[in-house]
């Protein structure tokens, strides 16, 4: 609520100093992969508040004059389950704010103080004045859109995300009046998140060449009623606001500006993060360990382009760590790691395919959660394309026996127990029956498409024995179809 994310983002501010005087601050947000709480991670699927999912930590000076407060450091890394990385990872953001730190008073030495600040002032100037062109293009008029999130980690219901866009002359308003109220799930989003979310869609729709910074967003009116998922007051949990609602946000923002900007709207992206925390006490150090992943899913697709296959989306800022590394650390084998065929949504421009991906458990007991969407309500397609296929998310115990988890839980691990999850595909874009055959051929021979989906969802018949289209066949099963 103070910083404008979840609890295990940590925002480090180091103010910047010349003649005596604050000039500017230099600043990070870094995720940590455990801030304590009820579950190893912090990413509990099922907190009922807050202060389930981690330390709290206020406004604090955390270094004075270059040093670490050891009282403070103490007092945090006393609640969190792995302190040493903690550390290190603290240390880190310490150094990027130095390195900011140091490059601004560079420039101040080169230009000076009273150029430096024209020069930013100018800039976001420049934005505002650019951001406010992109908009007064837009045709005039208010639109809406809602989706939802398909329970809140707590119970099965439905929670609705609700947005009205109003284009004006050079001025956009969003307004989320009609969306549910707070739940006792860790699914809200505070206002910080509800706002990224505006940004980055504005972003994705203007021109990528107007230079980022807080002018993008004087423009931008934003109505978000208090006491609701995406404005909660404390103490309700909020952890997968961040990783999860957010996603949905952009969802519903881009499913209303489709009906604006038709031409710049992909369909809906997997939709969730797949955000996995797993932990416990590693036998052979007897140390406590957590381990915390996103896993990739399948872009939506667009205007004259496939989605993106197995790719992280929207609101999410990781890349693939590689296997090896993460079985050198953790007391997790990988078993299998691969392209989810038949996953991304039939279209004339095909939705992305998601991943499969499943790993053992090593250690002799560990504690999971997963908190993730789409598992109920699939990826949606646009102008005439088809959904993406639904996530799904396994535990298979050692002797065997396969249990289907709930999108938002947290369960226990025993040795020889693999978990398995297959994330979603993106929606499709335009009808499928119109996508170019060999552009299904190809699908088919990359293994993204089974030869049963391309005649079934394409009309597309291939010949197996000579591995080519059947060119025939298929002209006469789509005039069928059309029929």
């Amino acid at each position: 609520y103070i910083s404008g994310t979840h609890l295990p983002d940590i925002t480090l501010i180091c103010p910047i100093f010349h003649e005596g005087r604050i000039i500017a601050y230099s600043a990070n947000k870094a995720h940590h992969s455990d801030v304590g709480g009820k579950a190893p991670g912090s990413m509990a699927g099922d907190a009922t508040e807050i202060y389930q999912e981690g330390i709290i930590i206020p406004p604090v000076k955390f270094v004075k004059k270059g040093v670490i407060d050891k009282e403070i450091a103490s007092i945090l890394l006393s609640n969190i389950r792995t302190p040493n990385i903690r550390m290190g990872d603290l240390r880190a953001q310490i150094a990027a704010n130095l390195l900011g730190k140091q490059r601004v008073l560079e420039l101040v030495k080169r230009y000076g103080e009273r150029t430096l600040h024209v020069a930013m002032e100018e800039i976001m100037n420049y934005s505002e004045r650019r951001t406010r062109i992109e908009i007064g293009k837009m045709p005039k008029g208010s639109y809406s859109a809602e989706d939802y999130l398909e329970n809140t980690g707590t119970s099965n219901r439905k929670v609705k995300i609700k947005v009205t866009v109003t284009i004006k002359e050079k001025q956009l308003i969003i307004d989320y009046t009609g969306t549910d109220k707070q739940v006792d799930g860790p699914v809200n989003a505070v206002l910080g998140v509800t706002l990224s979310g505006v940004y980055y869609v504005l972003r994705c729709l203007t021109d990528p060449s107007i230079p980022m910074n807080a002018g993008c967003y004087r423009p931008i009116k934003v109505e978000v009623p208090k006491g609701t998922l995406m404005n909660p007051v404390s103490p309700a949990p909020v952890a997968g606001g961040n990783v999860e609602t957010s996603q949905r946000n952009v969802d519903v923002l881009l499913k209303a500006f489709a009906q604006i900007v038709p031409e710049r709207v992909c369909a809906a992206c997997q939709g969730t993060m797949n955000n996995i925390a797993v932990g416990g006490v590693n036998p052979e150090t007897d140390r406590a360990w957590t381990f915390y992943e996103t896993i990739a899913g399948g872009f939506g697709g667009r205007k004259g382009m496939d989605g993106v296959d197995a790719v992280h989306t929207h609101m999410t800022n990781t890349m693939n760590t590689p296997i090896e590394a993460i079985e050198t650390v953790y007391p997790i084998r990988f078993l299998k790691y691969e392209m989810r065929k038949d996953s991304g949504g039939p279209g004339m421009w095909r939705g992305g395919v998601g991943l499969e991906r499943s790993w053992m458990l090593l250690a002799s007991s560990a504690v999971l959660s997963v908190l993730a969407e789409r598992t109920k309500m699939p990826p949606w397609g646009l102008y005439g394309g088809k959904p993406g296929a639904k996530g799904e998310y396994y535990l298979i115990k050692a002797n065997g026996k396969r249990v289907r988890l709930k999108s938002k839980c947290t369960v226990k691990m025993e040795k020889g127990d693999i978990f398995m999850v297959r994330t979603p595909g993106g929606g499709g874009y335009g009808k499928p029956f119109e996508r170019n055959p060999e552009l299904v051929f190809r699908d088919v021979i990359n293994g993204l498409v089974s030869p049963e989906s391309a005649r079934k969802d394409y009309g597309v018949v291939i010949d197996l024995e000579n591995m080519k289209v059947d060119w025939k066949s298929t002209k006469l099963l789509r005039l069928r179809r059309k029929h």
